[in-house]
């Protein structure tokens, strides 16, 4: 399998690593924008709409790029180099997917060109309090008043809730399925209860209360492995974003090694911290391997995708502990402090895994199918 970029992929890698390098390479300027609402660069998330960075994925009929995967996977890999606080993978991955995978061709004509556009921010809200990676709604339930469906219930967390236009919700109905509404932000009933958590980022406690809704898809009725592909899908690019930030992460490292000096000489000239280095650099090029493997699955062989998923969660999740840790640990003393960026990353990698999963999560997802796996000889 070749993961070999081509000159058109470089090309938009380079644009977008010169790009969000010169928004976020000053630490100090991402920490003034994380700290106003709505925690992101509302000016550069437009520069991402006009290059038409929001919808790679989509069909150009609905305002899309018309490429894939690959192409998402590359963007997602440089928002995590550069540590940019704008919802790429929440709202321009997660919500579109969910859009692309479960709307109705009428509201894939209403939001799509939108939001590729920049002009409309839609959330998922599927997470519930108590139920953690789940593909199907219970908290929240959605029954018939008239002529009208009505949501009741509480979603957290939900990315950005407080300030989106729109909430993609998915909720248990009375036969035990689950359904996908939409719910507009001015919708009666609605209660957004916004927060910030550690490393900039915004989340929402979106209470539903008869809360007026439409039904996303032709059918009320959504099948739970749709949810699951589209969680797939986000759980791939949250790993190519983590591989982004490992690489920067694993750079500083390096770098500080290679400058601070104890005891007269330069710290890399210690072994045993060279060797700390060096398994810094397995643990990413592990990673790495995993993840681009993955979004050639999403690419070529979609039915694969949901446990291709699962090992890049798994993978990446360990690496990405491990990376975080022991570049805080390399660093000494300015390591631990909120000048240094090293912190702001290990937050940021922190909050990737309890978005798509922990890695002891989806390793008991893969233990339930282990049957199903070929048995390996390690003699044949």
């Amino acid at each position: 399998m070749d993961f070999t970029l081509d000159d058109e992929q470089k090309a938009l890698r380079n644009m977008v690593r010169t790009l969000l390098h010169g928004s976020y390479g000053d630490l100090e300027h991402r920490r003034a924008v994380t700290a106003k609402t709505p925690g992101y660069d509302k000016r550069l998330y437009g520069e991402l709409a006009e290059l038409g960075l929001l919808g790679l994925a989509v069909s150009s009929v609905f305002g899309g790029s018309d490429a894939g995967p690959v192409e998402v996977g590359v963007v997602a890999k440089e928002v995590g180099r550069a540590l940019a606080p704008e919802p790429f993978l929440t709202s321009a991955v997660l919500a579109t997917e969910v859009v692309r995978t479960i709307g109705s061709v009428e509201h894939q004509q209403e939001l799509l060109p939108a939001m590729c556009g920049g002009e409309m921010m839609v959330s998922w809200a599927h997470h519930e309090p108590g139920q953690r990676w789940r593909d199907v709604a219970t908290s929240v339930r959605a029954t018939v008043d008239g002529d009208l469906w009505v949501l009741n219930g509480t979603k957290e967390p939900v990315p950005l809730g407080a300030d989106v236009d729109l909430l993609l919700v998915s909720a248990a109905l009375t036969d035990g399925r689950t359904g996908v509404f939409v719910v507009r932000s001015t919708a009666d009933g609605l209660h957004r209860h916004g927060y910030e958590t550690p490393g900039a980022g915004r989340l929402a406690r979106i209470d539903f209360r008869d809360a007026v809704a439409t039904p996303l898809g032709e059918d009320v009725r959504v099948d739970e492995d749709a949810i699951a592909r589209v969680s797939a899908l986000t759980a791939v690019m949250a790993g190519q974003e983590a591989v982004g930030a490992m690489e920067k992460v694993l750079k500083m490292t390096t770098t500080y090694l290679t400058q601070r000096q104890q005891f007269g000489t330069t710290l890399n000239s210690f072994q045993a911290l060279t060797f700390r280095a060096a398994d810094m650099y397995v643990e990413v090029e592990l990673a790495e391997s995993l993840v681009q493997w993955a979004t050639m699955v999403a690419a070529d062989d979609p039915d694969q995708l949901v446990d291709a998923a699962a090992r890049v969660s798994a993978r990446v999740g360990r690496a990405a502990r491990h990376v975080a840790q022991e570049a805080i640990q390399l660093h000494g003393g300015i390591g631990m402090t909120a000048e240094h960026p090293v912190g702001a990353y290990a937050q940021r990698l922190t909050a990737l895994a309890q978005l798509v999963g922990t890695p002891d999560h989806h390793l008991s997802k893969l233990a339930t199918h282990i049957h199903s796996y070929g048995a390996l000889d390690p003699l044949g």
